[in-house]
């Protein structure tokens, strides 16, 4: 039986099949966002990749909630 996953992650197929790009990159976009780990907003990322990027807000929520807590951790 497959686990069934949870959370930001199981956004992932979605986002992939919607913006053509693998979740690697748009972590990476994330992560080179002006500020990002020198106190980078979680809204403001979340902006950066609706605005520059045209990501709808529940996907690029879930990018950005899942690359923090992987940089967190």
């Amino acid at each position: 039986m497959t686990e069934q996953v949870k959370g930001p992650a199981s956004y992932f197929p979605s986002i992939e099949k919607t913006y053509g790009r693998p979740i690697e990159e748009w972590q990476a976009v994330v992560r080179a966002a002006p500020g990002y780990g020198a106190g980078a907003k979680h809204m403001e990322l979340v902006a950066l990749l609706k605005d520059e990027h045209g990501m709808g807000h529940g996907h690029a929520n879930a990018v950005v909630a899942y690359t923090l807590a992987q940089d967190k951790a």
